[in-house]
Parts: structure tokens; sequence; C-alpha cells
């Protein structure tokens, strides 16, 4: 009996090791079945630029991005904030989405995925500086400077930038390894997420957000936080950072997401 026992836990643990290796060992920048029945969809093939252009307007920047063994990739430019090719948009707005975003950074690297972007709320003229929206922060938080200014961590990884800190506790990798980003909207409701953990949210009409708005760089827009729509964007801060597996599944009313 205790035989059987034994050799019922080893047929189960092999049973979880097959399938941890058989979900680790899917393709980079492709689709499950069961993602495709949910209603996800690739924002980026792995191969083309293809859903992506400039911020600026017109094409894809012919600088300071590559397409590269499976990932699209910020150049090394000495970290200037889209002062090379310039931040990159999704060719289409969205609206109530769930959008998952595997990202690594180099040392120091700074860069951000953003969401809500206004497109008509560019500030900076002169060809430098990212469009407005809310931003996932993606850093090295142990490396570069930014992570020690703002208020109480709100500008580190997977923070809503300059706004809302992530958990303190939040399951960062180490720098060179692939991260998972997971940004959750439906109606004014808000969430990040690192690695399969919730880091924060938020509900935009609260009078907590409105407070921390107001504190905010971005007091300075006034639709700032009221848009319903707006376009996704990657960011040319200059530094290396890599991006695969972008995703996404715009959320029906009847439909939240888990």
């Amino acid at each position: 009996m205790l035989l059987s026992m034994k050799r019922a836990v080893t047929l189960v643990a092999l049973s979880v090791s097959l399938a941890v290796s058989v979900a680790s060992a899917q393709k980079a920048n492709t689709l499950t079945p069961k993602e495709k029945a949910d209603g996800w969809r690739l924002l980026f093939d792995g191969k083309t630029t293809d859903g992506w252009r400039s911020a600026r307007g017109g094409g894809f920047p012919t600088t300071g991005w590559a397409v590269k063994d499976g990932t699209i990739t910020v150049t090394e430019t000495g970290g200037e904030e889209s002062g090379n090719g310039g931040d990159i948009v999704t060719t289409r707005a969205y609206s109530d989405f769930e959008l998952s975003v595997d990202f690594k950074t180099s040392p120091g690297a700074n860069s951000g995925i953003m969401y809500f972007v206004d497109l008509n709320l560019m500030p900076w003229k002169n060809g430098h500086g990212s469009p407005i929206g809310f931003e996932y922060q993606v850093l090295d938080d142990a490396l570069h400077p930014d992570a020690k200014r703002g208020k109480n961590g709100d500008r580190t990884v997977a923070s809503l930038y300059d706004m809302i800190p992530a958990a303190a506790d939040k399951p960062i990798k180490p720098v060179g390894e692939w991260n998972t980003a997971r940004i959750v909207v439906h109606g004014k409701h808000g969430e990040h997420w690192l690695n399969g953990v919730k880091v924060l949210e938020y509900d935009r009409d609260s009078p907590e957000f409105k407070a921390i708005l107001a504190e905010s760089k971005y007091h300075v827009f006034p639709s700032y936080g009221q848009t319903t729509s707006g376009y996704i964007l990657l960011q040319d801060h200059g530094f290396p950072v890599w991006f695969r597996n972008i995703k996404i599944r715009e959320i029906k009313e009847s439909a939240p997401a888990d």
C-alpha cells in the first residue's frame, strides 16, 4: 500500500513537472488555443513592426529600434528620452483591455509601457520627450536614479509613474531576465501586475486618485486621467530594453478581467 502511494505521488509530481515544462516551452510571440478562444490578439508577431508606428506620426522609426531574435528592442543612445527614434505606438487606440508584455532591461535602463496615450498632448514639440499617458514604469531600480525620485517609490518598476508606487515586495526578476507586465483597465478601474502578482490598483474617479493627480507632474493637463481610450506606447529612453509576447484582450462589458 505504501509503495502504491509513493508511486501515485511520483506520478503526480511528474505530471506537474511536465505541465510546467510544456507551458514554459511555448514559443514566444504565439497564442495558445485557449488564449485565442478567450479573445487574445498579438500586437507583435516577433518578426515585423506591423501594427506599430512612430508616436511622432508617419511610419515606423528608421533608427532607435530593432526587431531581432523575436524581440522588439530599444537601441542604445545614451539615455535621452525619445531623443533618437522616438516612442512607438499602436496603430489604433484601445479602451477596456488586458495587456500582457514581457520585458527585459539592461543595467541602469529606463523605459515604460504607456496606455491611454493622447497624441495631442505632446508638450515637447522639438522632437524630444514622450506624449502624455498613463505609464507602467520599466526600470532598473538598483542603478537608475529615477527610482529614488518622486514620492514613496512611485517611479520604480511596475509603478503608475509619478503617481502610485508598486508594492514594495513586488516579485521583480534580476536585470537581464524576462519579466511579465500585465495591465488591466476596465471602466475607471486599473491594475498593474508583475510576474503574476497584482502590485497596485486604482479608480480614476476616486477622491484618492484625484488627490494623487493633483500632487503629480500631470496636474497641468486638465484632461489627464479622464480619457476613455488611447494608444499603447513603448518608450524610447535611449537604454537597451527588450519586449516580446505583446498581446491584448479587449474586455467587453459583460466579461471583466479575471
